[in-house]
C-alpha cells in the first residue's frame, strides 16, 4: 500500500514537471497553421508553387524545434533576450550584425539569442534557391525561415524571462502560444491581406521583435492576477498525449487567461502569417521573380528525404548531431 502510494506521487510529479516546462515556439500546432496559411496570401504568381507542396511547408514547420534538441547551436535562432541589453533594449542594439558584434562580441549575441539576425541568413538562402530554382531548397529553407519568423512574433521569444520561471510562472511559455492557439486557432480569423515586398527585411524583422516584445508584461501580469483570484484546484486537468496523461492548464482556467488577453494570441498569429509569407515574397523577388512553372511539379529528391528522415530518428533518439557552421556561413 505505502509502495503504491509513493508510485502515484512520483507519476504526479513527473507528469507535472512535464507538462508545465516544455517549451517551444508556437507549438508544432501553430507553426504548422502559421505556414500553411501564409501560403494563401502569396501573390498568384508565387501562390501556385507553394499551394503545390502546401504539405511539405506545413509538415516541416516544426523541424527547427526538433533540431533543438540535436544541434546545439540551434536553440539561439528562436529568440532573442531584448530585456538583458537593459531598460531601452531598442536604443541599445544595433540592428546590423555586424554593428552588434562590434559593441556586445557574437559570443554575448549568441548566449542571448539571434532570432533576428538568423532569419537575414535564411532569407539569403531562400533568395539563392529561387534564383537556382532548387525546389529542395525552396522547400526546405521556406519550411524553416517560417518557424523562425513564427517565434520573432511570441512575446517571451523576448524576454529572459522567458517560460515565468523569473516570476513563480513557470509554464506561461506553452500556456500562451501552444494550449492557447490549440483551443482557439480553428476559430481564429485568417483573412489577414496579401503578403508585402519587404525594402528592408532587417528593420522589418526588428519592428516584428518590438511589437512582440511590448506584449512581455501583459502576458505575464494577467496570469499572476488571474493566479491569485482563480481557484487552485481548478487551475489544471489531465488529457491524454501521446499515450499518456499530461497535466494541462484546464478549460477553464485557459478560457479566463484567454479572455483576458482580448485576441493578443490571435493577433499576434495572424500578424506571424503575413510576415512570413511577406519574407517568403521578398525572397523571391530579390531573385528576380524566376518562373517556377517548370520546377513545380518536380518531387523532393531522393536525398532530402534521406536528409529529413535522418533528422527525425535523431530527434526521436535524442541524439547529438555534429556542430553546424557558425552565423555567417
Amino acid at each position: 500500500m505505502k509502495a503504491r502510494k509513493v508510485l502515484i506521487v512520483t507519476m504526479i510529479i513527473i507528469l507535472t514537471a512535464s507538462a508545465v516546462s516544455f517549451v517551444e515556439g508556437w507549438g508544432f500546432w501553430g507553426h504548422r497553421r502559421i505556414n500553411r496559411m501564409a501560403v494563401f496570401v502569396l501573390p498568384s504568381d508565387l501562390m501556385g508553387f507553394y499551394k503545390n507542396y502546401i504539405e511539405y511547408v506545413t509538415d516541416h514547420a516544426p523541424d527547427p524545434d526538433k533540431r533543438r534538441n540535436v544541434i546545439k547551436e540551434e536553440a539561439a535562432r528562436h529568440y532573442i533576450d531584448v530585456d538583458h541589453y537593459g531598460l531601452h533594449p531598442f536604443d541599445s542594439v544595433p540592428e546590423k550584425w555586424e554593428d552588434a558584434v562590434k559593441k556586445f562580441t557574437e559570443d554575448t549575441l549568441q548566449a542571448y539569442g539571434i532570432n533576428p539576425w538568423h532569419i537575414q541568413v535564411m532569407l539569403r538562402r531562400l533568395t539563392i534557391a529561387f534564383q537556382d530554382k532548387n525546389v529542395d531548397r525552396i522547400l526546405k529553407i521556406s519550411a524553416d525561415i517560417g518557424h523562425y519568423i513564427g517565434d520573432a512574433h511570441v512575446p517571451l521569444h523576448t524576454t529572459e524571462n522567458y517560460n515565468g520561471q523569473l516570476t513563480n510562472q513557470k509554464g506561461i511559455h506553452g500556456f500562451w502560444e501552444s494550449r492557447l492557439p490549440e483551443m482557439y486557432g480553428e476559430n481564429y480569423d485568417y483573412f489577414v491581406g496579401k503578403a508585402r515586398y519587404f525594402e528592408d527585411p532587417l528593420h522589418e524583422t526588428w519592428k516584428i521583435i518590438r511589437a512582440s516584445n511590448s506584449s512581455v508584461d501583459s502576458v505575464l501580469q494577467m496570469e499572476r492576477d488571474l493566479n491569485k483570484s482563480f481557484p487552485t484546484d481548478l487551475k489544471y486537468s489531465y488529457e491524454q498525449r501521446g499515450g499518456a496523461m499530461m497535466q494541462v492548464y484546464s478549460a477553464e482556467y485557459s478560457a479566463a487567461y484567454n479572455k483576458m488577453l482580448t485576441g493578443m494570441v490571435e493577433r499576434r498569429l495572424r500578424a506571424a502569417v503575413i510576415g512570413v509569407a511577406s519574407f517568403w515574397y521578398t525572397a523571391w523577388v530579390n531573385a528576380g521573380q524566376p518562373n517556377l512553372n517548370q520546377v513545380m511539379t518536380k518531387e523532393i529528391s531522393e536525398q532530402l528525404k534521406q536528409e529529413l528522415k535522418e533528422e527525425e530518428n535523431l530527434w526521436n533518439t535524442g541524439k547529438q548531431l555534429q556542430n553546424v557552421k557558425g552565423h555567417n556561413d
